[in-house]
Protein backbone atom coordinates (compact mmCIF):
# COMPACT_ATOMS: atom_id res chain seq x y z
CA UNK A 1 0.00 0.00 0.00
CA UNK A 2 2.81 2.42 0.89
CA UNK A 3 4.39 1.69 -2.30
CA UNK A 4 1.46 2.33 -4.55
CA UNK A 5 1.46 5.79 -3.18
CA UNK A 6 4.61 6.04 -3.37
CA UNK A 7 4.41 5.49 -7.27
CA UNK A 8 1.21 7.83 -7.21
CA UNK A 9 2.60 10.66 -5.69
CA UNK A 10 6.14 10.32 -8.08
CA UNK A 11 3.67 10.51 -11.19
CA UNK A 12 1.71 13.43 -9.88
CA UNK A 13 5.08 15.17 -9.46
CA UNK A 14 6.33 14.16 -12.55
CA UNK A 15 2.94 15.51 -14.32
CA UNK A 16 3.56 18.68 -12.19
CA UNK A 17 6.91 19.22 -13.68
CA UNK A 18 5.90 18.81 -17.46
CA UNK A 19 3.42 21.53 -17.28
CA UNK A 20 5.45 23.79 -15.50
CA UNK A 21 8.08 23.10 -18.40
CA UNK A 22 5.56 23.29 -21.58
CA UNK A 23 4.73 26.65 -20.09
CA UNK A 24 8.16 27.74 -19.60
CA UNK A 25 9.39 26.89 -23.11
CA UNK A 26 6.15 28.61 -24.79
CA UNK A 27 6.93 31.35 -23.68
CA UNK A 28 10.41 31.02 -24.82
CA UNK A 29 9.49 29.28 -28.47
CA UNK A 30 7.55 31.85 -30.98
CA UNK A 31 6.85 31.41 -34.16
CA UNK A 32 8.63 33.03 -36.80
CA UNK A 33 5.42 35.78 -37.54
CA UNK A 34 5.38 36.33 -33.96
CA UNK A 35 8.99 36.73 -33.75
CA UNK A 36 8.68 39.45 -36.43
CA UNK A 37 5.40 41.38 -34.55
CA UNK A 38 7.51 41.58 -31.25
CA UNK A 39 10.87 43.20 -32.79
CA UNK A 40 9.32 45.79 -35.22
CA UNK A 41 9.30 49.26 -33.99
CA UNK A 42 6.11 51.34 -32.67
CA UNK A 43 4.73 53.63 -34.99
CA UNK A 44 6.50 56.82 -35.17
CA UNK A 45 4.97 59.87 -34.27
CA UNK A 46 5.23 62.82 -36.57
CA UNK A 47 7.69 65.78 -35.79
CA UNK A 48 6.61 69.00 -36.60
CA UNK A 49 7.72 72.76 -36.17
CA UNK A 50 5.98 76.13 -36.97
CA UNK A 51 7.65 78.32 -39.96
CA UNK A 52 8.59 81.47 -38.73
CA UNK A 53 9.64 85.14 -39.62
CA UNK A 54 13.41 85.20 -38.01
CA UNK A 55 16.34 86.91 -39.13
CA UNK A 56 18.70 84.58 -39.88
CA UNK A 57 21.67 84.83 -38.10
CA UNK A 58 25.10 82.82 -38.15
CA UNK A 59 29.06 82.84 -38.87
CA UNK A 60 30.02 81.85 -42.15
CA UNK A 61 33.34 79.87 -42.68
CA UNK A 62 35.08 79.76 -46.04
CA UNK A 63 38.52 79.55 -47.67
CA UNK A 64 40.41 82.50 -49.19
CA UNK A 65 43.51 82.98 -51.51
CA UNK A 66 45.61 85.64 -50.91
CA UNK A 67 46.36 87.88 -53.28
CA UNK A 68 47.43 91.30 -54.96
CA UNK A 69 44.83 93.97 -55.87
CA UNK A 70 46.80 93.82 -59.38
CA UNK A 71 47.87 91.22 -61.49
CA UNK A 72 49.50 91.66 -64.90
CA UNK A 73 50.71 88.46 -67.32
CA UNK A 74 53.01 89.59 -69.76
CA UNK A 75 53.67 87.41 -73.05
CA UNK A 76 56.63 89.22 -75.22
CA UNK A 77 56.30 90.62 -78.95
CA UNK A 78 58.70 91.96 -80.96
CA UNK A 79 59.79 95.33 -80.55
CA UNK A 80 59.68 98.12 -83.42
CA UNK A 81 60.72 97.08 -86.56
CA UNK A 82 62.77 94.03 -85.14
CA UNK A 83 62.17 90.80 -86.29
CA UNK A 84 63.96 87.36 -85.91
CA UNK A 85 63.19 84.44 -82.88
CA UNK A 86 62.01 85.87 -79.04
CA UNK A 87 64.84 84.47 -77.10
CA UNK A 88 65.27 84.89 -73.13
CA UNK A 89 68.44 86.42 -72.71
CA UNK A 90 68.49 87.88 -69.35
CA UNK A 91 66.26 87.11 -66.11
CA UNK A 92 67.34 89.43 -63.42
CA UNK A 93 64.67 88.95 -60.99
CA UNK A 94 63.79 85.95 -59.70
CA UNK A 95 60.72 84.48 -59.50
CA UNK A 96 58.68 85.19 -55.92
CA UNK A 97 61.48 88.35 -55.41
CA UNK A 98 60.05 91.83 -54.90
CA UNK A 99 61.31 94.77 -56.77
CA UNK A 100 60.68 98.33 -57.24
CA UNK A 101 59.71 100.91 -60.38
CA UNK A 102 62.69 101.23 -62.70
CA UNK A 103 63.86 97.58 -63.03
CA UNK A 104 64.20 95.46 -65.63
CA UNK A 105 62.29 92.45 -65.10
CA UNK A 106 63.26 90.34 -68.47
CA UNK A 107 65.43 90.83 -71.16
CA UNK A 108 64.12 89.21 -74.71
CA UNK A 109 66.24 89.09 -77.66
CA UNK A 110 68.80 91.64 -75.79
CA UNK A 111 65.88 94.49 -75.30
CA UNK A 112 64.48 95.22 -72.04
CA UNK A 113 61.07 94.89 -70.14
CA UNK A 114 61.03 97.62 -67.53
CA UNK A 115 58.73 98.26 -65.09
CA UNK A 116 57.01 101.35 -64.30
CA UNK A 117 54.26 103.10 -62.02
CA UNK A 118 50.84 103.84 -63.23
CA UNK A 119 47.48 102.66 -62.90
CA UNK A 120 46.36 102.76 -67.20
CA UNK A 121 47.80 99.60 -69.03
CA UNK A 122 49.55 100.06 -71.76
CA UNK A 123 47.78 99.56 -75.31
CA UNK A 124 49.98 101.35 -77.98
CA UNK A 125 53.94 102.08 -78.73
CA UNK A 126 54.24 105.49 -77.18
CA UNK A 127 56.36 108.06 -79.67
CA UNK A 128 57.47 111.77 -79.74
CA UNK A 129 55.08 114.24 -80.82
CA UNK A 130 52.11 111.84 -79.26
CA UNK A 131 49.30 113.21 -76.64
CA UNK A 132 46.97 111.55 -74.05
CA UNK A 133 46.76 110.22 -70.68
CA UNK A 134 49.13 107.29 -71.23
CA UNK A 135 52.04 109.96 -72.33
CA UNK A 136 51.21 112.16 -68.97
CA UNK A 137 51.45 108.53 -67.14
CA UNK A 138 54.53 108.14 -68.65
CA UNK A 139 56.25 111.78 -67.72
CA UNK A 140 54.73 111.33 -64.23
CA UNK A 141 56.95 107.84 -64.01
CA UNK A 142 59.64 109.16 -65.40
CA UNK A 143 59.99 112.23 -63.06
CA UNK A 144 59.32 109.79 -60.00
CA UNK A 145 62.54 108.14 -61.15
CA UNK A 146 64.79 111.28 -61.58
CA UNK A 147 64.10 111.99 -65.46
CA UNK A 148 62.62 115.56 -65.38
CA UNK A 149 60.21 116.17 -68.20
CA UNK A 150 60.40 119.60 -67.90
CA UNK A 151 59.58 122.14 -70.86
CA UNK A 152 56.67 119.82 -72.24
CA UNK A 153 53.32 120.21 -71.41
CA UNK A 154 51.39 117.45 -69.56
CA UNK A 155 50.45 114.78 -72.30
CA UNK A 156 52.74 115.53 -74.65
CA UNK A 157 55.49 113.49 -75.47
CA UNK A 158 57.93 116.37 -76.22
CA UNK A 159 61.60 117.34 -76.25
CA UNK A 160 61.34 117.13 -72.29
CA UNK A 161 60.10 113.74 -72.17
CA UNK A 162 62.43 112.37 -75.00
CA UNK A 163 65.36 113.55 -72.91
CA UNK A 164 63.49 111.71 -69.52
CA UNK A 165 63.19 108.58 -71.34
CA UNK A 166 66.67 108.49 -73.26
CA UNK A 167 67.93 109.23 -69.30
CA UNK A 168 65.95 105.94 -67.83
CA UNK A 169 67.55 103.65 -71.44
CA UNK A 170 71.19 105.22 -70.42
CA UNK A 171 70.81 104.47 -66.57
CA UNK A 172 69.50 100.77 -67.62
CA UNK A 173 72.39 100.07 -70.20
CA UNK A 174 70.45 100.20 -73.19
CA UNK A 175 70.20 102.29 -76.20
CA UNK A 176 66.14 103.14 -76.56
CA UNK A 177 65.12 102.17 -79.86
CA UNK A 178 64.15 105.55 -82.65
CA UNK A 179 60.44 106.16 -83.23
CA UNK A 180 61.42 106.35 -87.21
CA UNK A 181 63.11 103.44 -89.09
CA UNK A 182 65.58 106.24 -91.14
CA UNK A 183 65.52 107.82 -87.65
CA UNK A 184 68.79 110.39 -87.70
CA UNK A 185 68.82 110.30 -91.56
CA UNK A 186 65.32 111.82 -92.00
CA UNK A 187 66.71 114.56 -89.45
CA UNK A 188 70.10 115.21 -91.41
CA UNK A 189 68.12 115.79 -94.86
CA UNK A 190 65.25 117.97 -93.26
CA UNK A 191 68.75 120.07 -91.64
CA UNK A 192 70.34 120.19 -95.27
CA UNK A 193 67.09 121.48 -96.68
CA UNK A 194 66.72 124.21 -94.59
CA UNK A 195 70.36 125.22 -95.11
CA UNK A 196 70.11 125.14 -98.92
CA UNK A 197 66.31 127.33 -98.52
CA UNK A 198 68.70 129.94 -96.12
CA UNK A 199 71.60 129.92 -99.04
CA UNK A 200 68.68 130.26 -101.85
CA UNK A 201 67.64 133.25 -100.08
CA UNK A 202 70.96 134.84 -99.33
CA UNK A 203 71.60 134.79 -103.23
CA UNK A 204 68.04 136.29 -103.55
CA UNK A 205 68.57 139.07 -101.65
CA UNK A 206 72.36 139.59 -103.34
CA UNK A 207 70.41 139.64 -106.35
CA UNK A 208 67.66 142.66 -105.67
CA UNK A 209 70.17 144.63 -103.78
CA UNK A 210 72.58 144.48 -107.40
CA UNK A 211 69.37 144.75 -109.40
CA UNK A 212 68.09 147.75 -111.82
CA UNK A 213 65.78 150.32 -110.47
CA UNK A 214 62.47 148.70 -112.22
CA UNK A 215 63.74 145.30 -112.89
CA UNK A 216 60.94 143.16 -110.04
CA UNK A 217 62.99 139.71 -111.52
CA UNK A 218 64.99 139.72 -107.95
CA UNK A 219 62.23 141.09 -105.78
CA UNK A 220 60.04 137.79 -106.65
CA UNK A 221 63.14 135.60 -106.05
CA UNK A 222 63.72 136.83 -102.50
CA UNK A 223 59.83 136.22 -102.14
CA UNK A 224 59.89 132.84 -103.21
CA UNK A 225 63.19 132.06 -101.30
CA UNK A 226 61.50 133.34 -98.26
CA UNK A 227 58.89 130.65 -98.63
CA UNK A 228 60.90 128.15 -99.49
CA UNK A 229 62.85 128.76 -95.96
CA UNK A 230 59.55 128.88 -94.06
CA UNK A 231 58.66 125.46 -95.73
CA UNK A 232 62.20 124.09 -94.84
CA UNK A 233 61.74 125.38 -91.19
CA UNK A 234 58.43 124.06 -90.73
CA UNK A 235 59.26 120.14 -92.26
CA UNK A 236 62.46 120.62 -90.02
CA UNK A 237 60.34 121.07 -87.15
CA UNK A 238 57.98 118.38 -87.89
CA UNK A 239 60.83 115.59 -88.40
CA UNK A 240 62.70 117.04 -85.25
CA UNK A 241 59.07 116.35 -82.99
CA UNK A 242 58.26 112.89 -84.32
CA UNK A 243 62.22 111.78 -84.15
CA UNK A 244 64.15 110.86 -80.97
CA UNK A 245 63.36 107.86 -78.60
CA UNK A 246 60.17 105.72 -78.15
CA UNK A 247 58.87 103.51 -75.48
CA UNK A 248 57.10 100.27 -77.24
CA UNK A 249 54.45 98.70 -75.88
CA UNK A 250 56.91 95.63 -75.71
CA UNK A 251 59.28 97.34 -73.14
CA UNK A 252 57.33 98.25 -70.35
CA UNK A 253 54.46 97.20 -67.55
CA UNK A 254 52.59 99.56 -65.99
CA UNK A 255 51.94 98.80 -62.19
CA UNK A 256 50.00 100.36 -59.40
CA UNK A 257 52.22 100.46 -57.18
CA UNK A 258 55.27 99.13 -55.47
CA UNK A 259 57.48 96.92 -54.23
CA UNK A 260 55.62 94.62 -56.56
CA UNK A 261 56.61 90.93 -56.95
CA UNK A 262 57.63 88.54 -59.56
CA UNK A 263 55.10 85.58 -58.99
CA UNK A 264 55.92 83.34 -61.70
CA UNK A 265 59.08 82.96 -64.21
CA UNK A 266 58.09 79.81 -66.18
CA UNK A 267 61.20 80.48 -68.83
CA UNK A 268 65.07 80.47 -68.44
CA UNK A 269 67.65 82.09 -70.37
CA UNK A 270 68.14 80.51 -74.31
CA UNK A 271 64.24 79.73 -74.16
CA UNK A 272 62.38 80.41 -76.98
CA UNK A 273 58.93 82.44 -76.04
CA UNK A 274 55.78 82.77 -77.72
CA UNK A 275 53.42 82.55 -74.40
CA UNK A 276 53.18 84.22 -70.76
CA UNK A 277 56.63 84.81 -70.02
CA UNK A 278 56.07 86.30 -66.43
CA UNK A 279 53.15 87.26 -64.27
CA UNK A 280 53.89 90.09 -61.84
CA UNK A 281 51.42 91.13 -58.80
CA UNK A 282 51.36 95.00 -57.28
CA UNK A 283 49.32 96.94 -54.69
CA UNK A 284 48.27 95.89 -50.97
CA UNK A 285 47.09 92.31 -50.46
CA UNK A 286 43.73 91.23 -50.17
CA UNK A 287 41.85 87.79 -49.87
CA UNK A 288 39.33 86.66 -52.15
CA UNK A 289 37.20 83.71 -51.07
CA UNK A 290 34.04 82.67 -53.22
CA UNK A 291 30.40 82.29 -50.93
CA UNK A 292 28.03 79.74 -51.76
CA UNK A 293 24.89 80.28 -53.02
CA UNK A 294 23.39 79.88 -49.90
CA UNK A 295 26.40 82.00 -47.88
CA UNK A 296 25.15 84.70 -50.63
CA UNK A 297 22.37 86.73 -48.57
CA UNK A 298 24.44 86.60 -44.96
CA UNK A 299 27.05 88.25 -46.19
CA UNK A 300 27.40 92.00 -47.03
CA UNK A 301 30.12 94.93 -47.65
CA UNK A 302 31.28 96.26 -44.31
CA UNK A 303 30.74 93.00 -42.24
CA UNK A 304 33.83 92.04 -39.75
CA UNK A 305 36.30 89.05 -41.13
CA UNK A 306 38.66 86.99 -39.07
CA UNK A 307 41.87 85.93 -41.55
CA UNK A 308 43.68 82.86 -40.47
CA UNK A 309 46.71 81.77 -41.28
CA UNK A 310 46.85 78.12 -40.51
CA UNK A 311 50.15 77.98 -41.57
CA UNK A 312 51.48 80.60 -38.74
CA UNK A 313 48.43 80.12 -36.47
CA UNK A 314 48.06 84.39 -37.29
CA UNK A 315 45.03 86.27 -36.97
CA UNK A 316 44.13 89.47 -38.76
CA UNK A 317 40.69 91.31 -38.72
CA UNK A 318 39.42 92.51 -41.48
CA UNK A 319 36.62 93.91 -43.36
CA UNK A 320 34.15 92.67 -46.63
CA UNK A 321 35.20 95.24 -49.47
CA UNK A 322 32.58 93.44 -52.13
CA UNK A 323 30.84 90.58 -52.58
CA UNK A 324 29.79 89.90 -56.54
CA UNK A 325 26.09 90.54 -57.70
CA UNK A 326 26.63 87.58 -60.21
CA UNK A 327 27.69 83.91 -60.15
CA UNK A 328 31.31 83.30 -60.81
CA UNK A 329 31.13 79.87 -63.05
CA UNK A 330 33.75 78.01 -61.28
CA UNK A 331 35.04 78.87 -57.66
CA UNK A 332 38.12 81.05 -57.24
CA UNK A 333 39.14 80.21 -53.77
CA UNK A 334 41.45 77.42 -52.12
CA UNK A 335 40.67 74.05 -51.45
CA UNK A 336 38.61 71.33 -53.53
CA UNK A 337 35.15 72.56 -52.61
CA UNK A 338 35.53 76.42 -53.26
CA UNK A 339 36.95 75.22 -56.82
CA UNK A 340 34.24 72.98 -58.14
CA UNK A 341 31.25 74.63 -57.12
CA UNK A 342 29.90 77.68 -58.37
CA UNK A 343 29.45 80.85 -56.02
CA UNK A 344 29.85 84.59 -55.49
CA UNK A 345 33.21 85.91 -54.99
CA UNK A 346 34.32 88.07 -51.96
CA UNK A 347 36.72 90.06 -51.44
CA UNK A 348 38.49 90.69 -48.06
CA UNK A 349 40.93 93.86 -47.24
CA UNK A 350 42.61 94.24 -44.04
CA UNK A 351 42.67 96.54 -41.50
CA UNK A 352 46.74 96.39 -41.27
CA UNK A 353 49.34 95.12 -43.95
CA UNK A 354 49.23 91.14 -44.44
CA UNK A 355 52.84 89.64 -44.17
CA UNK A 356 53.89 89.45 -47.57
CA UNK A 357 55.14 85.82 -47.20
CA UNK A 358 51.20 85.27 -47.22
CA UNK A 359 51.17 85.93 -50.94
CA UNK A 360 49.55 83.05 -53.33
CA UNK A 361 48.60 80.98 -49.55
CA UNK A 362 44.88 79.79 -48.67
CA UNK A 363 43.45 80.98 -45.42
CA UNK A 364 40.19 80.63 -43.42
CA UNK A 365 37.68 83.43 -43.74
CA UNK A 366 35.46 83.77 -40.67
CA UNK A 367 32.59 86.70 -41.48
CA UNK A 368 31.90 87.46 -37.87
CA UNK A 369 27.75 87.50 -37.14
CA UNK A 370 26.74 87.23 -40.82
CA UNK A 371 23.05 88.13 -40.53
CA UNK A 372 20.26 88.48 -43.41
CA UNK A 373 18.86 92.45 -43.05
CA UNK A 374 15.40 91.62 -42.42
CA UNK A 375 12.94 89.21 -41.17
CA UNK A 376 12.49 86.06 -43.68
CA UNK A 377 10.71 82.73 -43.71
CA UNK A 378 12.70 80.32 -42.47
CA UNK A 379 11.91 76.40 -40.93
CA UNK A 380 14.61 74.32 -39.57
CA UNK A 381 17.15 72.70 -41.66
CA UNK A 382 15.65 69.58 -41.26
CA UNK A 383 12.69 70.21 -42.82
CA UNK A 384 14.04 70.46 -46.53
CA UNK A 385 14.44 67.47 -48.56
CA UNK A 386 15.43 67.04 -52.07
CA UNK A 387 13.74 64.53 -54.32
CA UNK A 388 15.07 62.45 -56.87
CA UNK A 389 13.94 64.94 -59.07
CA UNK A 390 16.11 67.70 -57.91
CA UNK A 391 13.36 69.46 -56.17
CA UNK A 392 13.79 71.01 -52.60
CA UNK A 393 10.59 70.64 -50.94
CA UNK A 394 8.64 70.66 -47.18
CA UNK A 395 5.77 68.81 -46.38
CA UNK A 396 3.45 70.76 -44.71
CA UNK A 397 0.51 69.56 -42.00
CA UNK A 398 -2.70 69.85 -43.12
CA UNK A 399 -5.40 70.46 -40.25
CA UNK A 400 -6.90 66.70 -41.18
CA UNK A 401 -3.30 65.53 -40.30
CA UNK A 402 -2.54 64.98 -44.25
CA UNK A 403 0.43 66.49 -46.15
CA UNK A 404 0.91 68.34 -48.89
CA UNK A 405 4.61 69.42 -50.60
CA UNK A 406 5.42 72.71 -51.49
CA UNK A 407 8.20 73.15 -53.93
CA UNK A 408 10.74 76.06 -52.11
CA UNK A 409 13.91 77.48 -53.27
CA UNK A 410 16.46 77.81 -50.03
CA UNK A 411 18.53 80.73 -49.35
CA UNK A 412 20.50 82.04 -46.36
CA UNK A 413 21.56 79.45 -43.29
CA UNK A 414 21.56 80.25 -39.61
CA UNK A 415 20.94 78.62 -36.19
CA UNK A 416 19.83 75.77 -37.50
CA UNK A 417 17.31 77.26 -39.93
CA UNK A 418 17.40 77.88 -43.32
CA UNK A 419 15.34 80.67 -45.72
CA UNK A 420 12.87 79.14 -47.73
CA UNK A 421 10.93 81.02 -50.71
CA UNK A 422 7.75 78.56 -51.87
CA UNK A 423 8.15 78.18 -55.72
CA UNK A 424 4.14 77.83 -55.90
CA UNK A 425 1.15 76.53 -52.99
CA UNK A 426 0.92 78.00 -49.51
CA UNK A 427 3.18 78.74 -47.39
CA UNK A 428 3.14 81.35 -44.15
CA UNK A 429 3.80 81.99 -40.84
CA UNK A 430 2.39 79.80 -38.25
CA UNK A 431 1.89 76.85 -41.01
CA UNK A 432 3.72 73.36 -39.47
CA UNK A 433 6.11 71.59 -41.47
CA UNK A 434 7.11 67.42 -41.07
CA UNK A 435 10.89 67.67 -39.42
CA UNK A 436 11.23 63.51 -38.47
CA UNK A 437 10.49 60.61 -40.36
CA UNK A 438 6.72 59.05 -40.24
CA UNK A 439 4.24 57.20 -42.37
CA UNK A 440 3.61 59.24 -45.70
CA UNK A 441 -0.20 60.46 -45.59
CA UNK A 442 1.02 63.20 -48.47
CA UNK A 443 -1.38 63.77 -50.87
CA UNK A 444 0.84 62.58 -53.16
CA UNK A 445 0.95 65.84 -55.25
CA UNK A 446 3.01 68.92 -54.83
CA UNK A 447 1.32 72.26 -54.28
Amino acid sequence: MNRRRRWAAGVAVAATLLTVSATAAAQVIKSPAQAAADSAPPPPSVLSAPVERRVLKDSVILRGTVTAEQSVQVTPTAAGEAAGRLVVTKTPVAAGASFEAGKVLLEVSGRPLIALQGGLPVYRDLRPGMRGDDVAQLQKALSRLGHSTAGDRKGHFGTGTKDALTGLYADLGYEPLPATREGEATLSDARDAVTEAERGLQDARDALAGAEDGDKGPARQVTRAEEDLSRARRTLADVQEASGPMLPVSEVVFLQGFPARLESLPVAVGAEVSDKALTVTAGDLVVSGVLKPHQKDLVRVGQRVEILSEITGDRYPAEVVSVADGVTPQGGGDGADSAAEPGYTMVVEPDGELDSGLAGQGVRLTVEAASTDHEVLAVPVSAVSAGVDGRTTLQVLNEDGTRRRVPVTTKATGDGWVEVRPERGRLAEGDRVVTGAGPDRADGAAE
